[in-house]
């Protein structure tokens, strides 16, 4: 029997060796967790599709201490995002959250509140939220999650936003219509927040900048 399950995002994988990945992902208990799932590569595998990119499963794995990689086992999907994939955009944001979530948080320590913005971010785009929203309100509070938030000297417009971003639930917001400009100054902000902060830059940044 396998020590954990626990319920998890998929944040990278990367191969090792001829047919095993090593996975990076986040647990609603454990925190950020980097794991090797054997033989994930081969056709038949015990992983299928729950190791692409930001799925929601029930992981099941190894963890042995001193051991910076846990084994895994097995998992279970609980929920996928390949519907929003038929957005190119929506594409690139779920590269970027991916990529901030691995970047930001350090392994092994505990995050529920941040488990709790992936999901509230993820939920939002699969009940066709606007993508420039979801982002706006996940960097926003990746970087309050991680105590780096100073003053946001930005127009007087994001600023509103951002206030409200703070105190309402997401689903809550106002209905705006949103588009790439809309608080670009202020995501603009957040990105250099979080890159002095994990000092590189985030290439999926650069990706969204672009569309």
């Amino acid at each position: 029997m396998p020590d954990r399950v626990s319920e998890t995002f998929i944040l990278r994988t990367y191969p090792l060796r001829e047919s095993d990945l090593v996975v990076s992902f986040l647990t609603r208990d454990q925190g950020k967790l980097r794991g090797v799932a054997r033989r994930a590569r081969r056709p038949k595998n015990s992983f299928g599709a729950g190791l692409e990119r930001l799925s929601q499963v029930r992981l099941s794995y190894f963890q042995r201490e001193n051991r910076e990689l846990v084994n895994l086992d097995s998992c279970e999907i609980i929920r996928s995002q390949f519907d929003l994939m038929q957005s190119y955009e929506a594409g690139v944001a779920l590269d970027y959250f991916a990529e901030v979530t691995d970047q930001m948080l350090p392994p092994g320590e505990v995050n529920e509140r941040f488990y709790r913005l992936l999901g509230t971010v993820l939920e939002y785009l699969h009940s066709g939220g606007a993508v420039w929203a979801a982002v706006t309100y996940f960097s926003l509070w990746a970087v309050r999650l991680s105590g780096i938030l100073p003053e946001m000297k930005i127009s007087q417009e994001s600023q509103s936003i951002a206030m409200e971003m703070l105190t309402t639930p997401m689903a809550e917001l106002t209905p705006r219509e949103w588009s790439q400009s809309t608080a670009s100054d202020l995501r603009r902000f957040l990105v250099r927040q979080m890159e002095e902060h994990i000092e590189r830059t985030l290439i999926t940044a650069s990706a969204l900048e672009a569309l």
